[in-house]
């Protein structure tokens, strides 16, 4: 069941904590950075993960990620610059262009792979890790390619451009709509002076990545490259953020699931039973359905 909010924000939430990103190693060698990981897994449930890639080196990409095994969550890449082409054991084949996005779900196990289809130039997207409660995490597997062209964008009355990945902004529903964690995924492209609000629900998690410019929160500024997660107040209803300067920002929300998270690598599930049998399906060759 969805939740009916409000398009006004009357008592916006305040920013709890912010985070700088620590530059990591992923696949055969891409660098990345990454914001989200296993210590926020239980104050940001749903969410498990996010990564920000960003180069226009062509020795920090090019090799990308070869075949890798996921199961028990989803995945959302969400390209700004650059192709990259996907290719997984369920069949399924799409290349990832500026401005578009790649949700699987990867169900009860799929190998894929994610290799870039350029030899320069920039390289610039994200990507978000979103859990599957415990009745969905053995589901069927399935991919979704999204074009940025397929993506509704709108126009606030402030002048803040707003592209809708998931869920809904100011009435505009999204490319994606998923149940039970209902994730919202904004990006928000903000001139100089201007403001945008979004209404929450109270017991939703919610953060903020700025990947241009700045924005402050109140009276905290949140700087490029920055992460800021906003506290959980039953008496606030939504964000509101004000960009002193050209700003682009990602607004990331969605409700807990509130159940046990073991994660082992690129399996995430609920028990160490569980875990323990993704490994061995993945070493057997069970992992796919």
């Amino acid at each position: 069941m969805s939740t009916t909010i409000t398009e006004t924000v009357q008592h916006p939430r305040n920013i709890e904590q912010i985070i700088t990103g620590q530059p990591v190693t992923e696949g055969a060698g891409v660098k990345i950075i990454r914001l989200v990981s296993q210590p926020l897994h239980r104050r940001l449930d749903p969410f498990l993960m996010l990564d920000a890639f960003r180069s226009d080196d062509p020795n920090d990409y090019l090799a990308g990620f070869p075949d890798h095994p996921h199961r028990g969550f989803e995945t959302v890449t969400y390209m700004i610059a650059g192709r990259m082409r996907h290719r997984d054991s369920g069949g399924h084949q799409g290349l990832l262009q500026n401005g578009g996005v790649q949700w699987m779900n990867a169900g009860a196990g799929v190998i894929h792979s994610e290799m870039p289809e350029q030899e320069d130039g920039v390289m610039e997207g994200f990507q978000l890790w979103l859990n599957l409660p415990a009745k969905d995490k053995l589901s069927a597997p399935w991919y979704r390619d999204i074009a940025a062209e397929m993506i509704p964008t709108f126009e606030t009355g402030d002048g803040v451009v707003v592209k809708v990945i998931a869920g809904t902004s100011h009435g505009i529903s999204g490319a994606v709509t998923r149940p039970v964690t209902e994730p919202l995924y904004l990006d928000l492209h903000l001139e100089a002076g201007r403001s945008f609000e979004q209404a929450l629900p109270a017991g939703y998690n919610g953060f903020i990545y700025v990947y241009r410019g700045e924005v402050s929160v109140d009276d905290k500024t949140v700087g490029e490259r920055q992460l800021a997660i906003f506290a959980n107040n039953p008496n606030n209803d939504g964000v509101v953020l004000h960009a002193g300067q050209a700003a682009r920002v990602l607004l990331i929300a969605g409700r807990p699931l509130n159940e046990p998270i073991v994660q082992h690598g690129p399996f995430v599930m609920n028990t160490e039973e569980e875990i323990i049998k993704a490994v061995s399906d993945f070493r057997h060759g069970r992992l796919t359905v």
